[in-house]
């Protein structure tokens, strides 16, 4: 059926997509080339929004169109792989060789002619359907690649580029592409393969460097089936380049007065040349046609003749043609390179003679004498001394005859100077710190001396040419050597300059202890060393602070003791004067000793006031720890070197000692005594607090004797109650309290608790009477009077005794100061008295 409307069809194609709500994009080539009997690659992609991962059925119809009636396509089905259980393709030509994914590719074999024209490729994925149109040009026989030539003009010398392309490519049925022009030495074949859904096609590029003769040469690209050439395609190079030329000579070689004719030929041009002009040894002459005629001929005419021609490429040169015009030598000379000649150098002397063809045979004369062995144009003296200088001349000879002199060359000799000697100019022997005079001598010398040199440089003033001062020269100079010097300088064989000098580099070795510490009790040398002196005859000597010890190299301490330490010097002298070493310390290490306590401000210092003690000491190392002790022998508890008793208190006063350690040992100082003495304020209270005492002594002493009297008065008036040869009483101390004192210093003592309120008994045997005791059996009833007891009333005064204090130390409680006492009362016949206040009487049954 034929449709008359094309895009009645597209739209009918298409009614599936519009009723879907899928989008399908595909992507492949829109047209495919191929040949009768060749494959077909379709590369094919597809996307479509919301597929996942449905299966994809695939169509390919040939000459197809769309159905009204059933609403689908029909035509030649090639491919069809929706009907399970059957081949999708018939006649295997077609293979579906992509996935559900996004590949649609398909491959189709054994390409006919009648394939030309369109396929449809149908597409379903569910109930999503897509037409897609694909042309194929196919051809009866395979046709021709494509040439592409460089844009550009092509030149000579250019690297270009040519592109053979062919719309055609399948693996099943593989191509190639072949150049005619092969030179591996210029060419370069790179080939590509493109299988994209933009293009399918075959491509191969010829890179080579174009020359002049490339142009008009036909260039071929064949397509190969394996070996068989399918078709070709050929182009032809337009080559720009310069013109190209050739020059032709009747003769090479005349004879002078002979005639010469030159012919240039053009064999290309591209584009045309111009006039054609001459040029003889890169000069250009005036003459501008192809033909140049030299008539008579002269040795000036000889050199080399080139032909050259114009276009706008560039100018063209023919090569290079050399007339020679042959006569005999010239009158000759000798040249010298270069002079001067230098000895014990090389030196060679050309005989310079013009003749054509060359000389073959050289004559050498030195000082007119001819040199025996010497032929060839160059004289060459590999090693020149005085003997070669002189003059020289030479001739030269050629097949057409012998040449005469004419000019001679004078070799000057030239050397540096001979016999150099440096010579010392003191007549006397040079000590340090002297100034030395040295000449520098020579026997010859060309050319002459124009300066000298001196080693070490800068080793003085050179107060004349050849003549040099030293001042005040080291003991360690160097030797001394000069070169007399034109161009070239000779030395001298270097002279010393035998400096006497006092020793050197003197110090103070360590033999024995091995260890870096030295303590004391060990055996201890030292010996005296030095670098170096001249003259070598020394003598040694030691001194300690100033002070010489000892006259010899070693120094020997057995044993060291503290009072070797001290600051060492070890002094080494010659004829010419004496070097001390540098102070070397000799420290010797010993235990604290000689440790003793000084006080400060002094040894009796009021209470109230300051006191350092100090702990000095003789140590080395110095003391690192110290250790203090009091009075009583015990450890303070401070480490320190000073003690700072602040303020000082009459406690404080005694004997005190110091111990101070270090790494080696440790050592006690003697006790220092510390006397505090009281302050004005202090003995102004303890005198006052003595007279109080002493009043209230007196007081009571005369309030005793009162009550004594009264208690006489009242035993009196009472009579014995019991008559006992003992009689037994208890005594009750009434304890009265001490105001405490307010100041003064704390007391040391210890509280008693027996001086509390006790009861003491005691047994108090009066004198016996010769009156029986009342009750006593076998005594009788009448008794007498009772005697007179006044004068038998015992009082007891007790005091308590003070405890011997330490000048100004006091218990640690206040005592009982109140007067303690006993009133003893022998009762007798009468009136007992009444009890006074603050006494209590004691009953004695007698």
């Amino acid at each position: 059926m034929n449709v008359h409307c094309p895009w009645l069809l597209l739209i009918l194609g298409h009614v599936a997509l519009f009723d879907s709500s899928q989008k399908w994009v595909v992507e492949h080539p829109q047209t495919l080339f191929a040949w009768e009997g060749a494959c077909i690659w379709i590369p094919c992609t597809y996307r479509m929004s919301g597929s996942g991962d449905r299966e994809l059925k695939i169509l390919l119809y040939q000459k197809y169109e769309f159905d009204n009636k059933t609403k689908d396509f029909t035509g030649i089905v090639l491919y069809n792989n929706t009907k399970i259980g059957s081949s999708p393709s018939k006649d295997g030509r077609v293979t579906f060789l992509g996935n559900r994914n996004s590949n649609c590719t398909l491959e189709i074999l054994e390409i006919r002619e009648s394939d030309q024209g369109r396929l449809g490729l149908r597409m379903i994925s569910g109930t999503d359907r897509w037409m897609e149109h694909i042309y194929l040009n196919i051809s009866k026989t395979p046709f021709s690649p494509y040439i592409k030539l460089p844009s550009e003009e092509i030149q000579a010398s250019q690297r270009v580029t040519l592109t053979c392309t062919l719309n055609y490519a399948c693996p099943q049925y593989p191509i190639r592409l072949e150049w005619s022009l092969k030179e591996p030495e210029i060419t370069l074949v790179s080939d590509f393969v493109s299988y994209t859904v933009k293009n399918v096609y075959t491509e191969s590029k010829l890179t080579f460097q174009t020359k002049w003769t490339d142009h008009g040469r036909n260039v071929t690209c064949r397509v190969l089936h394996h070996t068989d050439v399918l078709s070709e395609n050929t182009v032809r190079l337009d080559v720009k380049h310069t013109p190209q030329l050739t020059i032709k000579v009747n003769a090479t070689e005349v004879m002078e007065g002979s005639s010469v004719t030159m012919t240039c030929q053009v064999t290309s041009s591209n584009p045309e040349h111009g006039p054609v002009s001459w040029v003889k040894n890169g000069h250009r002459l005036q003459e501008q046609t192809p033909t140049l005629t030299l008539s008579e001929v002269n040795k000036d005419m000889s050199g080399k003749y080139q032909c050259q021609a114009l276009n706008y490429v560039g100018l063209g040169k023919s090569e290079e043609v050399a007339l020679t015009v042959l006569f005999p030598p010239e009158p000759s000379r000798v040249h010298i390179y270069h002079p001067p000649a230098k000895e014990e150098q090389s030196i060679e002397l050309v005989c310079d003679s013009l003749a054509s063809p060359r000389a073959t045979n050289y004559t050498w004369y030195h000082n007119g004498k001819e040199v025996p062995g010497e032929t060839q144009e160059k004289l060459l003296i590999p090693k020149v001394s005085l003997r070669h200088a002189g003059t020289y001349s030479c001739l030269a000879e050629n097949r057409l005859g012998r040449g005469q002199k004419k000019e001679e060359a004078e070799l000057d000799v030239q050397y540096a100077p001979k016999a150099v000697t440096t010579v010392i100019q003191n007549s006397t022997q040079i000590r340090e710190g002297d100034s030395v005079t040295v000449a520098c001598h020579y026997n010859s010398s060309n050319p002459k001396v124009t300066y000298y040199r001196w080693k070490p440089p800068g080793s003085g003033v050179e107060i004349t040419p050849g003549m040099l001062r030293i001042q005040n020269v080291t003991w360690n100079s160097e030797s001394i050597s000069c070169a007399a010097c034109n161009e070239w300088c000779s030395w001298a064989s270097p002279v010393s300059l035998n400096v006497h000098y006092a020793p050197r580099a003197v110090r103070v070795q360590k033999v024995r202890p091995q260890s870096s510490e030295i303590r004391a009790g060990e055996h201890v040398l030292l010996r005296c060393e030095f670098f170096r002196s001249h003259p070598a005859e020394v003598h040694f000597f030691w001194k300690k602070n100033g002070n010489l010890v000892q006259e010899g190299r070693e120094l020997s301490f057995s044993p060291i003791s503290p009072e070797d330490s001290g600051n060492y010097n070890c002094l080494v002298n010659n004829s010419i004067g004496v070097t001390p070493s540098q102070t070397w310390y000799l420290r010797v290490l010993y235990a604290p000793r000689r440790l003793r306590v000084s006080i400060s401000p002094g040894d009796s210092i009021m209470e109230g006031k300051q006191a350092t003690l100090s702990c000095e000491s003789d140590a080395d190392p110095p003391v690192s720890q110290y250790v203090w002790f009091d009075p009583s022998n015990r450890d303070l508890h401070f480490s320190g070197q000073k003690l700072r008793l602040e303020p000082l208190k009459v406690q404080h006063t005694g004997s005190y000692r110091c111990q101070g350690s270090n790494m080696l040992g440790k050592d006690l100082s003697p006790p220092s005594t510390l006397t505090v003495y009281y302050s004005p304020e202090t003995i102004g209270k303890r005198v006052a607090m003595g007279l109080g005492f002493c009043l209230a002594v007196c007081i009571l002493t005369i309030w005793g004797m009162k009550l004594q009297k009264k208690w006489k008065h009242n035993q009196s008036q009472q009579g014995l109650q019991e008559n006992s040869s003992g009689q037994s009483f208890f005594v009750r101390n009434k304890k009265a309290r001490r105001t405490p004192l307010s100041e003064g210093p704390q007391s040391q003592g210890c509280h008693n608790p027996m001086m509390d309120d006790s009861v003491s008994y005691a047994i108090l045997r009066f004198p016996e009477t010769d009156a029986p005791r009342a009750g006593d059996a076998g005594t009788s009833a009448i008794q007498g009077p009772p005697p007179n007891n006044n004068d038998m009333v015992t009082y007891s005064v007790i005091q308590k005794r003070h405890v011997g204090d330490y000048e100004n130390v006091t218990p640690s409680c206040p005592e009982d100061d109140s007067i303690h006492y006993s009133e003893l009362v022998q009762f007798g016949a009468g009136k007992r008295p009444e009890a006074q206040e603050d006494v209590e009487y004691v009953t004695l049954k007698h």
